[in-house]
């Protein structure tokens, strides 16, 4: 079975960067949210095996929304995304149940490797 992917970031570049690494990689099951509603709304709907999470958007940030995630399913596989200079927020991302991040910028081997920590590889 593919695992599914949920992709969470208000940059479509970003979101549309990591589908393509994903999908240069056997991942087919992914999801797009551009915002923290929206992504809380996908998460219930189509419950994926793992999220990638922009911590900074407009609105609602990765950290709020990682919260109303986890409060649905307290077993959510969520990565979070920054940049340099938001070490505090990772620092509270973890703390909320983040598993890893990813800093910005970053290379596709990265994503990679820390995806595979905690999902099997995709099927071909």
């Amino acid at each position: 079975m593919q695992p599914r992917i949920m992709i969470v970031d208000d940059a479509a570049f970003m979101r549309k960067k990591i589908r393509r690494i994903l999908a240069d990689n056997g991942y087919r099951e992914i999801v797009e949210s551009s915002n923290g509603r929206e992504a809380i709304a996908a998460y219930m709907e189509y419950k994926p095996d793992l999220v990638t999470m922009d911590i900074v958007m407009p609105g609602m940030d990765g950290i709020a929304v990682l919260q109303e995630i986890r409060k649905f399913d307290p077993d959510a596989k969520v990565i979070m995304i920054s940049a340099m200079g938001q070490k505090r927020m990772v620092v509270e991302a973890i703390q909320a149940g983040a598993l890893d991040f990813i800093l910005k910028p970053f290379d596709n081997e990265m994503v990679i490797s820390t995806i595979s920590k905690f999902l099997p590889p995709p099927e071909q």
